[in-house]
């Protein structure tokens, strides 16, 4: 029980890292402010760095890790597009990002419920990353 749920939690943050990754790559050439755009490049090397950890795990397991869902990532890509069409901010573009992490939080702390028999390792690094959503999301209330 222990190794499936490991598996399963590093599966969900290996997909949770992926989907922050790409989320801040998909607003960064519309940021304005040399501040902003050095706080979301600094997080985006922490989802990174975090993002090998995970796949080093996932390599003692065999395991492949797991992409984002597909519909969650066009649905976001689609609301990012729109979204900064109607006003394109900084503003705009905290906004959309507090909101990914909000949902990046919520579902991370799901998995860390639902996935109890994970080892300790693995455990570990979902927290770190809810604590790296959560300060992206505090980072970010300046730009609101």
């Amino acid at each position: 029980m222990i190794e499936k749920d490991t598996i399963k939690l590093l599966r969900e943050c290996d997909a949770g890292v992926k989907m922050g990754i790409d989320s801040i790559e998909d607003v960064l050439s519309h940021v304005r402010s040399d501040r902003l755009e050095q706080c979301l490049t600094d997080n985006k090397n922490e989802h990174e760095k975090l993002g090998r950890e995970i796949q080093e795990l996932l390599d003692r397991y065999h395991d492949e890790g797991k992409e984002p869902p597909a519909m969650a990532s066009l649905m976001s890509d689609m609301k990012t597009k729109m979204m900064l069409a109607i006003r394109e901010s900084d503003a705009e573009i905290a906004n959309l990002m507090t909101d990914g992490c909000n949902m990046g939080v919520k579902s991370l702390s799901r998995y860390l419920n639902q996935y109890a028999a994970a080892d300790e390792s693995s455990k570990d690094i979902a927290k770190r990353l809810i604590r790296l959503e959560e300060k992206l999301a505090d980072d970010l209330r300046d730009y609101l």
